[in-house]
């Protein structure tokens, strides 16, 4: 599965099961609050599982993404529109 980090890089990852959908449902449960603190901790902790867990695929493989993420800076009024009922992936 590839996934991108918009204005970043894409990244190879094994399976989006598992921590990563975890980590999806943390951010989703912050934007549901309107917790600030915990929508940063959350969505910067699945972007870093993201860059950590995922083999970056190189610039010129022009594969498309299977999921494309916000980027880092994603604000919480921005995080409503994209992370609301299921998340980026779907349980």
């Amino acid at each position: 599965m590839i996934v991108r980090i918009s204005g970043e890089n894409q990244y190879r990852l094994a399976d989006l099961d598992g921590p990563f959908n975890a980590l999806d449902n943390a951010v989703v449960s912050a934007v549901e609050a309107d917790d600030q603190a915990a929508f940063t901790s959350s969505y910067k902790a699945l972007l870093d599982y993201v860059r950590s867990n995922g083999e970056p695929v190189p610039a010129d493989d022009l594969e498309p993404s299977d999921l494309i993420i916000p980027p880092a800076d994603l604000t919480l009024a921005e995080a409503r529109r994209e992370f609301s009922g299921e998340g980026l992936i779907p349980d």
